[in-house]
């Protein structure tokens, strides 16, 4: 779990929930043993330039190329995006999307929807939005998990890379991160010389 500013904790321990370890991340070398990497909620500017100074974009930038399963939760969907319509700095320009930082408005205007997440299970997924960002743009290569009722993008997968612009860590609902950790266990399984789940290790 990428552990340098926003809603570590909360996705660490859902993560323990589910008998995983997740290894808070900080530094380039923590990165080494790791099946998979969330990247949590929190303010984009200030998570962008910490993996900056720490010196994080080019290495999960590589490993995510080289097929390392990462999921990006609010913040983390823009840190993925390639483009951000309403922001300068550099992204990890990972999927093939377009997105717009704090579409909503301020904290304010934070809501609560119950959404349609077919690939998660029958039952709706209660998320909480938080000064959240939207998708105003994605690549046929990307495949779209859920939309509120208006027609807006909010949950996202291309190939190994996962996105959605609301919070799981703050519901008592554990299926979109069983989900990611299935994902890890796929690509896993492709590959035969990473052995057993590694104890399960996801960066958290």
């Amino acid at each position: 779990m990428l552990a340098l500013q926003g809603t570590f904790i909360e996705h660490i321990g859902i993560l323990r929930q589910l008998g995983v370890e997740a290894p808070p991340i900080r530094l380039p070398h923590e990165l080494d043993t790791l099946d998979g990497l969330i990247i949590p909620g929190g303010e984009s500017t200030t998570m962008l330039r910490l993996m900056e100074n720490f010196g994080l974009i080019q290495p999960i930038r590589k490993m995510a190329q080289d097929g390392l399963p990462v999921w990006g939760t609010c913040a983390g969907m823009i840190l993925l995006a390639k483009s951000v319509s309403n922001y300068g700095m550099e992204t990890l320009g990972l999927m093939d999307t377009k997105v717009r930082r704090n579409a909503f408005g301020s904290q304010v205007d934070s809501f609560e929807a119950d959404l349609e997440i077919p690939l998660v299970g029958k039952e709706p997924f209660h998320a909480v939005f938080i000064r959240a960002p939207i998708i105003e743009e994605a690549e046929p290569s990307v495949e779209i998990l859920s939309r509120l009722p208006d027609g807006t993008i909010v949950a996202i997968r291309q190939n190994r890379l996962l996105a959605c612009a609301f919070h799981p860590e703050f519901t008592d609902d554990l299926r979109f991160h069983s989900y990611f950790l299935n994902m890890v266990s796929q690509k896993l399984s492709h590959n035969p010389e990473d052995g057993i789940l590694r104890d399960r290790r996801l960066g958290a």
